[in-house]
């Protein structure tokens, strides 16, 4: 995408920046992180401290339901909510990679509770060490109902865990449907996994649901010798995935999803593997992966900007974090999941274990019209705080011609650029608009603008 709108470097980048590591930000937020510095900017993301939010009673009390959620749909505001004001941007970033990743869906599991406990998991666990994460949603007890490991017994294995484990979630599969294991590893997985499942629950009513628990069977556990990637030995779960994390196939299959989640939808086959390089050098830690994509000059190049399509998720909350008006949860910040699911995406409900197909597949007509309607809808809102300061940084700049104001209209939106043709097409039409009066007209012409700017093609990419 070219760039009609010329910036300061260090404000462009810090955007960029701020638009893939979390889900965008104010032109104020930006200019902040600027006096940081970009190097210091990039360790504050890398290192959020984990805690319960303060926030967390006011939350309980507005949304009752989610407390003891039953369902995906009692659960899911409470993590809209945290996207959309949280100031660790990375933590709620990374949470959305890996649910996509290590996806478990709520309709089968059914359990709010759980599934707000695995996004729970990626926060405290999404940044270190990729056998961390891989042990810990092994033992996780909505992965293991969701994928059947409760119905894999010693002498019948079910292979369903083993199989997506790798196939899923560490290794992967290339375009023929080959990846680096056998089918005789996946049996030796589901082998090894056999006594790995999900305590019984209470039925959830009257008394609403029970919080779900690993269990783990020594007398359901296949405890015979089994051959794994080559590696011979009395394994269980646990020896499965550091002997799968271990593999070169692991470090680019990793490495190449997250540089299709924070980079560009089409991999850069060098860079990935110089970040398979980083990964096993760093004995698989994703916070050592993501620095080295962060601090990289093939992230910070204008070439790698807008490359990316905005997943639903990417555009609701952008959004909503620029308007800055979710100052309580209420029920607007209630239904912002719901936004996500209108254009494709539910939260806590991926389609598959596949979790989505990204990148161009997020858009179709349908999903187009309800993206548009919703930035539409949210820019319009003159009394919100974020749009409120972004007419008034337009004002600021004073007299302007078309272009010019075209131009202070996306540096307010968050420094953002569009192409060159998009631009002067906006800029016609603002140059045909009658010259404001007085204040509220003023503000008309600034949203209006943004209105349109949220419209075009070039908006749907980040």
């Amino acid at each position: 995408m070219t760039t009609a709108v010329s910036r300061d470097t260090d404000t462009a980048l810090m955007a960029h920046l701020l638009r893939r590591a979390g889900f965008g930000a104010t032109r104020d937020q930006i200019d902040e992180y600027v006096a940081k510095g970009y190097d210091e900017t990039v360790e504050e993301l890398l290192h959020p401290e984990y805690s319960e939010p303060e926030d967390q009673d006011l939350l309980d009390r507005y949304f009752i339901a989610s407390v003891e959620a039953r369902s995906v749909g009692h659960a899911d505001p409470q993590w809209a909510w945290r996207m959309a004001t949280t100031t660790k941007h990375l933590e709620e970033k990374i949470a959305l990679f890996w649910h996509g990743l290590l996806a478990v869906g709520g309709i089968k599991l059914d359990h709010g509770m759980e599934m707000l406990t695995e996004i729970d998991l990626f926060r405290r666990y999404g940044l270190g060490k990729f056998r961390d994460i891989l042990l810990e949603i092994s033992r996780n007890p909505g992965m293991m109902y969701w994928l059947d490991n409760q119905n894999s017994h010693k002498g019948a294995p079910n292979e369903n865990y083993g199989r997506e484990l790798l196939e899923l979630f560490s290794m992967g599969i290339d375009e023929m449907g080959e990846g680096a294991y056998t089918e005789d590893d996946v049996k030796a997985a589901a082998r090894a996994f056999t006594g790995w499942a999900s305590k019984p629950t209470m039925p959830p009513f009257f008394l609403g649901p029970f919080p779900m628990e690993f269990q783990f069977d020594p007398n359901d556990h296949d405890d015979g010798e089994k051959e794994f990637l080559g590696e011979v030995g009395n394994w269980n779960g646990e020896d499965i995935v550091e002997i799968t994390v271990r593999q070169r196939a692991t470090a680019e299959f990793i490495s190449r999803r997250l540089y299709q989640f924070f980079v560009a939808d089409e991999a850069d086959e060098d860079e990935v593997q110089r970040l398979a390089d980083v990964f096993e050098e760093n004995d698989g830690e994703i916070r050592a992966v993501l620095r080295a994509i962060f601090k990289s000059d093939h992230f910070k190049s204008e070439a790698i900007r807008y490359r990316k399509v905005k997943s639903p998720t990417e555009l609701v909350f952008g959004v909503a974090r620029l308007t800055d008006r979710f100052d309580l949860p209420d029920m607007d910040a209630s239904q912002l999941a719901s936004q996500t699911m209108f254009m494709g995406q539910f939260l806590l409900n991926p389609p598959s274990v596949e979790g989505w197909h990204e990148g161009e597949e997020w858009i179709d007509s349908g999903a187009l019209v309800e993206r548009i309607n919703f930035a539409s809808t949210e820019l319009e809102r003159r009394d919100a705080p974020g749009i409120q300061r972004m007419v008034d940084l337009v004002s600021e700049a004073g007299g302007m011609g078309s272009t010019e104001y075209v131009a202070a209209c996306l540096d307010a939106m968050g420094c953002i650029d569009i192409s060159d043709r998009t631009f002067g097409l906006i800029a016609e039409h603002a140059s045909s608009q009658m010259e404001p009066t007085n204040e509220d007209e003023e503000t008309d012409r600034a949203i209006e603008i943004f209105q349109l700017i949220a419209s075009t093609p070039d908006y749907q990419y980040c």
